[in-house]
Parts: C-alpha cells; sequence; structure tokens
C-alpha cells in the first residue's frame, strides 16, 4: 500500500510533521541513514522562544530581523516567533526533556541560556545536547504509531512529477528510492511528499555538519522544477574543536558556551572579539566567524582558542556534560585551560523557496527545516531559529495536507526505474576524487571570505565536475555515494551562482571585491 504522505527525511521537522499527521493519514518516513542520524540530533544548544516575562515576542522578532540583515521577511519572523511557545508545550508534551532549575523559593521553571546575536535569555535546551533529546523522544513516538512506516537506510534518487511522466499534471506524484544495501530502486507513489532532508554542509571541507547532509532536497527540488533563494549564505559555525585527529573538525562546541562567559583568545591569551564588535563574544555567528577566520590568517594560525576555564568546574560539568566529555577524550581539559577552535560550515540559510505553509512552487510538494527558504533567517541565522523553524513549518505543512487530504486521490501507477542501458561501476575511485576535490575547492574559493576571482575559478571546476558526474550517471547503476555527490555538486553550483550575482557584503556573504552593504535589501531567486 502506498502511503498518503511520503516524507523523506527524519531530523526534527521530519518526525515532528510525522506525528502530528499519523492519527489521520498513513504517513512513511525515509531515512537514508537511522534515526540516530540528523542535523538536529547533533544541535547542542536549544531552541529560541519567548517564556520568560523579562523577555517578549516583540524583542525576539527584532533580534532575528537584526541578525538577518535586513532580508528576513518580516510577517514570516512574527508567525514564527509567535508560535514559539505553543511549540514547546507540544515538545513537553511529548515528554522532551528540557532542562530545568529551581528559585531561592523553590519553584521550578526551564533553564533559559543566552546565544549570540540575543538580548534575552531565551534558549529552552536539554542540558547541551537538545537535538538529541529532541529526536530520541520523537523517534520513539513515531516507532510505536501504527499509522507511520519507517525505512531505513534508502534514499531518495529523484522526485516523480507528472509533468516528467507527460501527464496532464504538474503534481508530485512520489520519488525514486535506493535501497542502500541491496542496490534496488522502486518508484513510491504519494498522494503528499515533503521534503525534510536538512542541509549541504558536507559540500565543504570542515564542516559540524554529519555525513549525511549532501543537500540531496535542495538538488531534487531544482531538478524538478522549483525555485530556490540565497544559496550564497552558508553559515559558518565559529566553533568547532580543532584537532588534527579528529574528522573534519566535526565536534561542535555551542554557542552557549560563549552565552555562558566563554572567551576568544589568540594563541598568546590575549582577547580580541570587542576589536571587531562592541557585543564580543556575543556577537552574530557570522561576525565572530569572520573575526576568528581573520585572525588565523593574519597569524598564520591553526586554530583560535575558546576559553571557559574561568568558571567554576562544576559549573561547566553541569552545563556542558557532553562538551566537557568530547573535548576531554580528545585530550582538552575544558576545566583547567582554553579548547582549540575553528570555523566549519554549518546551516544553509537559503533553500527550497516556500510559503506560510511549507508549500512549493510545485503541488503536493513541500519542503521544511533547512531544505527550505521560508523568509525567517535573511542574510544570517540567529542561533538557536532553526529548531523553531522546524517545529513552526511542520505544525503548518500538517494543517494544510489535513485540509486537503479527503480531495486528493491516489496517485496514478508510476513507471519502473529503468536500469536497461546502464552498467555496474568498475572506477568507484573516480566519485571519491570527485568528492575530495569538490569539498577542498568550495572551502578555498567559496568560503568564509571570498573574491569574483575564487568564485569564478570555482565556477569552472564545478561545471567540469558536473560534465564528469553526468557521463558517469548516465552510463553506470545509481550507488548512495554517486547520488550524493551528483546532488553536492549541484549545490555547490547554486551556491556559487548565487554568490556570483550578489554585488555587495551582507550578513553570511562578505567578499573582498564589494565590501559595503547595497542600497537595496534583495533576495537572491534562482529559477530552473
Amino acid at each position: 500500500m502506498s502511503p498518503d504522505v511520503l516524507i523523506i527525511g527524519c531530523g526534527a521537522a521530519g518526525l515532528s510533521l510525522a506525528l502530528k499527521l499519523a492519527d489521520h493519514a498513513k504517513v512513511t518516513i525515509l531515512s537514508k541513514a537511522g534515526f540516530d542520524l540528523s542535523n538536529t540530533q547533533y544541535a547542542q544548544g536549544g531552541i529560541s522562544v519567548v517564556l520568560d516575562e523579562g523577555d517578549s515576542l516583540a524583542s525576539h522578532v527584532e533580534d532575528t530581523l537584526v541578525a538577518g540583515a535586513g532580508l528576513c521577511n518580516p510577517q514570516i519572523v512574527d508567525f514564527t516567533v509567535s508560535q514559539g511557545p505553543t511549540q514547546i508545550a507540544w515538545l513537553i508534551d511529548q515528554g522532551v526533556p528540557f532542562t530545568q532549575k529551581m528559585d531561592q523559593q523553590g519553584r521550578v521553571s526551564y533553564h533559559l541560556t543566552r546565544e549570540g546575536g540575543h538580548s534575552h535569555r531565551r534558549v529552552i535546551h536539554a542540558e547541551d545536547a537538545t537535538g538529541r533529546a529532541i529526536v530520541s523522544t520523537l523517534s520513539a513516538k513515531v516507532k510505536a504509531h501504527p499509522n507511520i512506516q519507517l525505512l531505513e537506510r534508502q534514499i531518495a534518487i529523484d522526485l516523480i512529477t507528472g509533468k516528467k511522466l507527460g501527464l496532464n499534471t504538474s503534481r508530485c506524484l512520489g520519488a525514486y528510492v535506493l535501497h542502500r544495501e541491496t542496490g534496488t530502486v522502486i518508484a513510491m507513489p504519494a498522494r503528499f511528499v515533503i521534503l525534510a532532508t536538512g542541509g549541504a554542509g558536507k559540500v565543504y571541507l570542515y564542516t559540524s555538519n554529519p555525513d549525511i547532509a549532501t543537500g540531496d532536497g535542495i538538488a531534487m527540488a531544482w531538478r524538478a522544477g522549483c525555485r530556490l533563494a540565497n544559496m550564497e549564505f552558508i553559515q559558518f559555525h565559529p566553533t568547532c574543536l580543532y584537532h588534527p585527529s579528529a574528522k573534519s573538525q566535526s565536534c561542535l562546541i555551542s554557542e552557549a558556551v560563549r552565552g555562558e562567559g566563554g572567551r576568544l583568545l589568540l594563541p598568546d591569551g590575549t582577547p580580541f572579539m570587542t576589536r571587531f564588535d562592541p557585543r564580543a563574544e556575543l556577537a552574530p555567528r557570522d561576525i565572530v566567524a569572520r573575526a576568528i577566520d581573520h585572525e588565523m590568517k593574519r597569524l598564520g594560525s591553526d586554530c583560535m582558542f575558546l576559553d571557559l576555564s574561568h568558571k567554576p568546574g562544576h559549573f561547566i560539568m553541569e552545563h556542558f556534560p557532553n562538551i566537557y566529555h568530547s573535548c576531554l577524550q580528545l585530550g582538552y581539559d575544558m576545566v583547567n585551560q582554553p579548547i582549540p577552535v575553528v570555523p566549519a560550515a554549518h546551516y544553509t540559510c537559503g533553500g527550497v523557496i516556500t510559503d506560510r505553509q511549507g508549500r512549493t512552487d510545485i503541488e503536493g510538494l513541500y519542503a521544511i527545516g533547512e531544505v527550505a527558504f521560508t523568509g525567517l533567517h535573511g542574510a544570517n541565522r540567529m542561533a538557536s531559529n532553526s529548531l523553531l523553524e522546524c517545529l513552526v513549518f511542520a505544525d503548518a505543512t500538517s494543517l494544510d495536507i489535513l485540509t486537503q487530504m479527503e480531495d486528493i486521490p491516489p496517485p496514478p501507477p508510476l513507471p519502473a526505474w529503468d536500469e536497461s542501458r546502464v552498467t555496474n561501476s568498475d572506477e568507484e575511485v573516480v566519485v571519491s576524487h570527485n568528492w575530495d576535490e569538490l569539498r577542498r575547492f568550495m572551502w578555498d574559493y567559496v568560503g568564509i571570505v571570498r573574491t569574483t576571482k575564487r568564485l569564478e575559478r570555482a565556477k569552472r571546476r564545478v561545471d567540469l565536475l558536473q560534465g564528469e558526474i553526468s557521463e558517469y550517471y548516465s552510463h553506470f547503476r545509481v550507488t548512495n555515494d554517486l547520488i550524493e555527490l551528483r546532488n553536492l555538486t549541484l549545490v555547490a553550483d547554486l551556491i556559487i551562482r548565487c554568490a556570483l550575482q550578489r554585488k555587495e557584503s551582507r550578513g553570511l556573504h562578505y567578499t573582498l571585491d564589494y565590501p559595503e552593504l547595497g542600497a537595496v535589501a534583495e533576495n537572491t531567486v534562482l529559477v530552473p
């Protein structure tokens, strides 16, 4: 039986949407790895929400607009922020164990921390592993629901639309899906298809993202005919642990460490952030990342240092137990010494253009979470607004789908995947070499600080790679690595094209050729 709803992705957006639909529809969740591997799983800091009497929705809105550098959609920001308390209450009802505190009168409330760009403490969290707490809680609920089917280790190859099949409809009718272990490809029909695939951090050499973050949803939506926006705005998390033997410096050091008093230091122990912004360590992420990048290049240093050792040891181990133990495993004791940090690709602020209900340009196709461009983040995502966006737009999408459920008929039979003209590859080394080349030139030429010359150099290289991959894709049977490489290379091209179009420095896009802010704030929109 085909599902009513096919959700591609199993992070906070996909899991919460499934639970909100499952009492009224048959839902299938597709995960190309497992339910313990998503960007949500690695989210440490928490969810930004107004719960404190000294805070206000207006203040949260204003902080978000300031961080977004003139490109946020104010109506979307208002909508998202206003829905925050309701969505947090829903998570609490599901059983997410947010960290609590007790005041001197013995009253218990939720502990709120503060992160860069926020004017108040408004980040609710579960110790320093909020994402893990959300995923474990929601995935347990999902696995227990009789109307939800879980398909792990299966990757979507492409969306199937009526237009592609020559039918008299442009509606999305399902997707082709590869079983990673058997190599079998099936056509999976559905009345509604949701992209909840996360971002594209693996397009860069150094990233905080897990290996699955390969831009699959963005690439599939583009090939299907969806518009994209603001792909040039890639957020580099300022502080990932630097260790020569740690894979891609991927151990994230939460922004909450700086929110609780962590100081950024030069190798000689000198603080430096006040030279770049009066907010110092609590400046928005783009400013902090550029400051660290500047000092590393100026000094020829491999890293900068983050110091919380002036705080009591019990405070550090109570607030950041997971970060403390991760650092300790690599030989760094953050109770007694500064820890080495570098910036790394972290969050994709642009993506598939959607409306307030998560609807894309293609009927029946939705995008929620990091894969989507809703207008919330603008030119720079404010810390901990991402999980909030996942929850709010999953809820809005669920309501939109439920209003249509009785009116949309099941899709027609879909044609089988055609493998009649391909063979097994005997050149897998081509895929791995192209993967390495892509991630290195994106890091070197399309990183934190850009120039037109570097971007043009990257564009020539990505064009060559796309040609090679297209030829390879047409001759050989698909594999997981080939699908991901094809998607990443397309996403790289889209990032470069957007970056070349923006003739200014704004938010996360900083170019030495156009260092000033442009007179007009405009989104960069790409049309297939």
